[in-house]
């Protein structure tokens, strides 16, 4: 795996931190979860800079968001209880077969 989805996968996973704890944050009320937040945010745009100088952005945006909804709705369900219904679990479905699409027979990827 070359550096550059090295840094996409931090920039997903620190996306994913910080999107749990904005949830936490009760609109930016609780201290920590917000504090958490900001750095969680500031990190994934960071790391998502760095993967922008080699791999396309529309690239990029797809696997991030993509894998980033895939986490976000599992620790949704996990730790808020919130159970999606057919059309978000049909819908997250297109999203995974679009991201492997592109990751498997796209040449603008670095690969």
């Amino acid at each position: 795996m070359g550096r550059s989805y090295i840094y996409l996968l931090l920039a997903i996973v620190f996306e994913i931190i910080a999107t749990t704890f904005l949830k936490k944050s009760d609109g930016f009320s609780k201290v920590l979860p917000s504090v958490i937040t900001i750095i969680g945010y500031s990190a994934a745009f960071y790391f998502l800079s760095l993967t922008l100088k080699q791999i396309p952005v529309g690239v990029t945006y797809a696997i991030w968001s993509g894998v980033g909804i895939i986490f976000i709705t599992l620790i949704g369900i996990v730790v808020f209880k919130q159970i999606p219904d057919l059309p978000a679990i049909a819908g997250i479905i297109l999203i995974i077969i679009g991201v492997m699409i592109i990751n498997l027979f796209s040449k603008m990827g670095t690969h």
